[in-house]
């Protein structure tokens, strides 16, 4: 048999054969002698076909685990086939070199590298700082560790990323303060720069976050309480001047603060935790008493501005022992909304017979009866839309004969920038405008009862007046003081051209001054300074700027 380029070259007869088949009848089971020989001439052609390929098989390693193993592969799989054929799964974090869906070659590797995640929470320490103030508070060069140090613990939240058991990576992904670190402080005095001045009655002030107390003089100071956390919200002596009210911070979880008296008549200071928290708008002494107070309570949030107000009254009793009433049985005005923007809450302050508050809240001013909690609306004020997270209160002062109120009036709408200072007479009428475009924070003060020049008996109120009227949310002040009337206004401190003050209530002396006169105590760049309503001489009587509020009684 030959065979050239799959043409069959047939013998001759074959030919003649086949040309004559179509001249013969066959019989339909009977094959012919030569097509039989063609049937076999058929079988034998297909006999020498070449053979059909057989598919190319690929010897693969995969390590995992710590194992070899060899597999088979058909030629052209790729990593995810192997991994198939040898029976193995990836875990979420696995991974595998070469990547899934690399084309494999014989003699390939493949390696499953396996993959997990640790997390680790390990607590460090924050180092506390150290805080070095000058103070004219104590005598030059000597110092008083007004608060220890503290360190401070935070959580660091550590992600270890292991490979096939051993640590590739360690990163934070979270830290969170246990404990705040707590500042050390140290006050060093320093040399007073400042004239000493005498005063009449005891002025309490706070510089550092620490209570000091001057008397008769100026120069005079002494630490009164040096705990380094007073927060300010509350500051207030006793009639008498022998107790100090005032709030501390609080570390207890959900308390802004903690209430707390301190005895000033014994050296050292003797302090009483009232045990009553969160007090933030208003605390203060019975009228005439040393061992009763009264306070409004808030609520903590986590929100701004930090507390939901309560909006409430109620009246706690003390001994020098430390015993405390249960005031919490029997509210002296319960808990109510507050009003419009009720939630910052109500200010209230003590009328001449202690019988009678008066009380300021956005929306209004009126009067609280202290024996049945009953509340008087005095005068409807426009509530200030600030568009922040505060409300504005109106300032709130009272006439020394309890006549007349002292206050701030808001004109509509609720954006105006026009805020008047008004009396409201107590005996009947309309509220009197006696400033206009005073700023909302005039905060008056009405000073002490004076014998006028005709015999009778007068009084002065000092005010706060905005520098920019219409901007007065931003503006800074000038003190000012006028007659009960509004009559005979007279700046005084400071000077036109020189900054002015921050918002702030001015303070009376409760006597006249060994020189003569009354004088008006303000903060001034965090000093406190000392303004003679009589003569308009302002002196300076600290100089370290650490002076945050004050009383004077």
């Amino acid at each position: 048999m030959r065979l050239y380029h799959s043409r069959i070259r047939v013998n001759l007869p074959i030919r003649s054969w086949l040309s004559g088949l179509g001249k013969r009848t066959f019989h339909p089971l009977r094959l012919p002698h030569n097509l039989a020989g063609l049937v076999v001439l058929g079988f034998l052609l297909a006999g020498c076909s070449p053979p059909r390929a057989t598919q190319a098989m690929i010897t693969v390693l995969v390590a995992v685990d710590g194992q070899e193993s060899t597999i088979q592969l058909a030629a052209g799989s790729n990593v995810q086939q192997a991994l198939q054929a040898a029976g193995l799964s990836l875990g979420p974090l696995d991974r595998v070199e070469p990547q899934a869906f690399t084309l494999l070659g014989d003699g390939a590797q493949v390696r499953v590298i396996r993959v997990r995640e640790e997390f680790s929470v390990v607590e460090e320490v924050i180092p506390f700082e150290r805080q070095v103030l000058q103070t004219e508070s104590l005598p030059d060069q000597s110092s008083l560790l007004v608060q220890s140090g503290e360190n401070g613990v935070q959580e660091i939240t550590y992600r270890m990323v292991f490979e096939d058991d051993v640590e590739v990576s360690r990163r934070a992904v979270k830290s969170a303060i246990v404990k705040e670190p707590q500042a050390e402080v140290l006050m060093v005095g320093i040399r007073a720069a400042h004239t000493p001045v005498g005063i009449p009655g005891k002025l309490v002030y706070l510089s550092g976050s620490n209570a000091w107390m001057m008397e008769q003089s100026t120069a005079n100071r002494r630490a009164l309480v040096t705990t380094g956390d007073l927060d300010g919200r509350v500051l207030a002596l006793s009639d008498d001047g022998n107790w100090l009210l005032y709030t501390r911070r609080s570390e207890a979880e959900e308390q802004i603060n903690a209430l707390w008296v301190a005895d000033l008549s014994v050296d050292p200071v003797r302090e009483i935790d009232l045990k009553v928290p969160n007090i933030v708008q208003f605390a203060d002494w019975l009228p005439g008493s040393n061992s009763k107070i009264v306070f409004s309570t808030v609520e903590p949030r986590s929100a701004a501005p930090g507390w939901q107000a309560n909006n409430d009254l109620y009246a706690l009793s003390f001994s020098p022992s430390g015993w405390t009433s249960n005031w919490e049985s029997k509210p002296v005005l319960e808990a109510n909304s507050g009003g419009v923007y009720g939630w910052w809450g109500m200010n209230f302050m003590w009328g001449p017979d202690g019988e009678l508050l008066a009380y300021a809240r956005p929306d209004g001013i009126g009067l609280l009866s202290f024996a049945d909690g009953i509340l008087s609306g005095l005068m409807d004020v426009t509530p200030l839309q600030t568009g922040g997270d505060w409300a504005w209160v109106p300032g709130l002062t009272w006439g020394p004969d309890g006549n007349t109120l002292y206050t701030v009036q808001h004109a509509t709408p609720e954006v105006s920038p026009i805020f008047n200072l008004a009396a409201i007479p107590l005996s009947g009428g309309a509220p009197v405008e006696l400033v206009p475009q005073a700023g909302m924070f005039a905060y008056p003060s009405a000073s002490p009862e004076q014998e006028s020049e005709t015999g009778e008996s007068a009084y002065q109120v000092a005010y706060l007046q905005a520098i920019f009227p219409t901007q007065s949310d931003t503006s800074r002040y000038r003190l000012v003081i006028m007659d009960r009337d509004g009559s005979n206004p007279q700046v005084l401190f400071p000077q036109q051209g020189e900054q002015g003050l921050d918002p702030q209530q001015p303070a009376w002396s409760p006597g006249i001054m060994p020189e003569g006169g009354y004088a008006v105590a303000v903060l001034y760049k965090g000093d406190l300074w000392l303004v003679n309503t009589t003569t308009g001489l302002a002196q300076q009587i600290t100089g370290d700027g650490l002076i945050s509020k004050l009383t004077w009684k």
